[in-house]
């Protein structure tokens, strides 16, 4: 289903935790955000931040721009985009699973 180019494992650890979802959230509204405005904008330390930020680059969701003293960070979505088809395909042939059953019974 998925080679290991493709695989949405990382996306899915990703966006497992819901403080990433909301970095990735802020991310998507406002580009450029440094990890001390985006631990201005939640509950958590700039250190969990900073973490939280690395997993997101390991999964290709973020990307790091280093501009003076600061780094920016950017949302990159192709990789959701890699999850959803994934998704589709599953649903998908659980569909024609449950079609085949249905025309069996």
């Amino acid at each position: 289903m998925s080679t290991p180019q493709t695989d949405p494992g990382p996306v899915f650890a990703a966006l497992a935790d819901p403080t990433r979802r909301q970095v990735i959230e802020l991310l998507s509204r406002q580009p450029g955000l440094t990890a001390s405005a985006l631990a201005g904008e939640l509950p958590v330390s700039r250190q969990a931040i900073a973490k939280h930020l690395a997993q997101l680059r390991d999964a290709g969701l973020a990307t790091a721009e280093v501009s003076g003293r600061e780094t920016r960070y950017r949302l990159t979505p192709a990789p959701l985009a890699g999850a959803m088809a994934w998704m589709a395909e599953a649903g998908a042939q659980w569909d024609a699973r449950l079609d085949r059953l249905r025309r069996q019974l």
